[in-house]
């Protein structure tokens, strides 16, 4: 049984299996559909747990992924989605490098969880993701320091489907209640920011079936 607020997901988490803690997951994900921003709750994995529906709208014209949905595993769509860059702006250096610092982090404390050598090896199975990983990461962290890692705190740029929102940018915040994070999970909302002016559109260039990420 899987529990989550707005959108619908097409595989099943498994949740605690405590009556207290299941109930405390439903009154959270009224909670998250509450607020006006997108939230979502994963584990350390990042399989999804609660999202909102603020958070299904920002993702609601994303195409169909077998293991990369946004609903599902939040950092198999950052890395593997080719359609991620239409929504999170400077996809490569604003996301992707700093949830790939993020995975090599939880690989280090989580070394033989099957869900996580799951990624790895689909990492491994691209080329330039892979360098990147292996090589570029240290650089790039090294280059610009830690707090560009850090998600919390961190403004980033988002391309919203509703043009009430449009290219925007949200601040990243982490705030995870103490019976969340006893149950291994993290809260993340992304804080739209009012809209920028509006300038001639870019348009990010990914090769079919493959995430916008080169050699850094």
């Amino acid at each position: 049984m899987a529990y989550q607020a707005g959108g619908q997901r097409s595989q099943p988490r498994p949740v605690p299996e405590s009556l207290e803690a299941q109930a405390y997951l439903q009154d959270y994900a009224a909670l998250l559909d509450a607020l006006a921003f997108p939230s979502v709750v994963f584990d350390h994995r990042w399989d999804v747990v609660l999202s909102n529906a603020a958070f299904t709208s920002l993702f609601q014209d994303i195409g169909p992924h077998p293991t990369a949905m946004p609903g599902d595993n939040f950092l198999r769509f950052v890395l593997f989605h080719p359609d991620a860059g239409r929504v999170l702006g400077e996809h490569e250096s604003s996301w992707a490098l700093p949830m790939l610092a993020h995975f090599a982090a939880a690989v280090e404390r989580h070394g033989q969880d099957h869900g996580l050598q799951s990624i790895r090896r689909d990492i491994a199975q691209d080329p330039i993701m892979d360098a990147a990983y292996r090589q570029g990461l240290p650089h790039w962290i090294r280059a610009v320091g830690e707090d560009a890692v850090e998600h919390d705190g961190a403004v980033r740029p988002v391309l919203h489907p509703d043009p009430r929102w449009g290219r925007t940018d949200c601040r990243v915040i982490r705030e995870t209640p103490k019976a969340l994070e006893n149950m291994g999970y993290t809260r993340m909302t992304l804080v739209l920011r009012e809209p920028r002016p509006t300038a001639a559109p870019s348009r990010l260039r990914t090769r079919p079936g493959t995430p916008h990420l080169r050699i850094v």
